[in-house]
């Protein structure tokens, strides 16, 4: 296993696309749910919570070899918002590109060849760390941080918020995106034996919502 392999699929600089999603934040803020640091702290636990604890699961149990069809199905069916599928086939299919660039993999190109127009990028996150090298708890670490990260880093463009506040807002929520990880990996493991209806299924429908609103936005800055 490759720390640094880690490190280079976690960094922001990773051309995998995120910089240009939110992560629901700028709808949010246009509707007033965010407005400074504490309602962005109490934004993104609720998307650590949900959407990123289904996602920290489809990426662990990816690394452990579940098949990315069936995976994605899973995704699918535990996004309800045709937007927020969009999206994240938009961001798989970027992240497939640098990690195909980075970590040359058949099983890396098979998934391109079976997901033309992408799968959904924390099936595609699992793989990139499975090629990488890397582990279970890795890939669901990066899940849930991805999560978290880009409506903070979106926050600090939408609102001028001082980027020391929203690196505060990370920090605090740190020790719950330990215990997210630890569960994402547990269920994972039980996916490999039981069967993808396993996986968590938590579900946010008021960002939902916003991300159908939002892609009907005839200007905004951000894609999700």
């Amino acid at each position: 296993m490759s720390r640094a392999a880690l490190l280079i699929l976690a960094d922001g600089r990773f051309p995998a696309g995120g910089h240009a999603h939110s992560g629901g934040a700028e709808a949010a803020v246009k509707a007033g749910r965010i407005t400074g640091g504490a309602s962005l702290e109490e934004y993104c636990r609720g998307r650590l919570h949900t959407a990123g604890s289904v996602a920290a699961a489809l990426a662990a149990a990816a690394v452990l070899g579940v098949a990315p069809r069936d995976l994605d199905a899973a995704a699918d069916a535990r996004t309800p918002s045709p937007a927020l599928r969009l999206a994240a086939r938009r961001l798989g299919r970027q992240l497939l590109r640098a990690a195909r660039a980075t970590w040359p993999s058949e099983e890396l190109d098979a998934v391109a060849r079976e997901f033309p127009k992408g799968a959904h990028q924390p099936v595609v996150l699992g793989l990139a760390a499975r090629a990488a090298g890397l582990a279970a708890v890795d890939a669901a670490y990066c899940a849930a941080y991805e999560c978290v990260s880009g409506p903070a880093s979106a926050t600090v463009r939408l609102l001028s918020l001082d980027p020391f506040d929203a690196t505060g807002v990370l920090a605090r929520l740190a020790p719950e995106l330990d215990r997210v990880a630890d569960r994402a990996v547990e269920a994972a493991g039980a996916v490999v034996d039981e069967g993808v209806d396993a996986l968590p299924a938590g579900s946010a429908p008021l960002m939902e919502i916003a991300a159908e609103v939002h892609a009907a936005w005839p200007v905004r800055l951000f894609a999700s």
